[in-house]
């Protein structure tokens, strides 16, 4: 199943309400193949219909964080795709400083072993974001 379907499946089995235009910002988030900004996913709506305007976009971007479909890069302030859109999940990402690539790290350890020494000092995390820089395996060979 592909990722938008994913998330189309998603939302009908939470009951949430997945907008045409909510669609066509996760459908430019997943195409771009990278972090997107989101005067760049402006801009591409723009090209299609003409009048969209930032709260338009905001809102989209919003409701798809809100609900985990997404993620957003704090550190260079872009949105990509999330592997694992039916379930709720914090993850580091590995970013590229010379490409912009981001690579989602898939493994829950990461996440409980940070929310473990939070414990430790008696601190309750409620939301978690490592974002590690660097260049990838593809940058470093170049």
């Amino acid at each position: 199943m592909g990722f938008v379907r994913a998330v189309e499946h998603a939302s009908e089995e939470r009951g949430l309400r997945l907008t045409p235009l909510r669609k066509e910002v996760l459908e430019l988030v997943a195409a771009a193949g990278k972090p997107v900004k989101a005067y760049d996913l402006l801009d591409q709506l723009r090209e299609r219909h003409g009048n969209a305007a930032p709260p338009t976009v905001y809102r989209a971007l919003d409701f798809l964080l809100e609900h985990g479909f997404i993620h957003k890069l704090e550190s260079i302030n872009a949105y990509v795709s999330c592997h694992h859109p039916a379930e709720a999940h914090q993850v580091p990402f590995l970013i590229c400083d010379n490409c912009s690539s981001a690579q989602e790290v898939c493994d829950e350890r990461v996440a409980e072993l940070i929310e473990a020494q939070a414990r430790t000092f008696g601190f309750r995390p409620q939301a978690q974001t490592l974002e590690v820089h660097g260049l990838c395996k593809n940058c470093r060979k170049a």
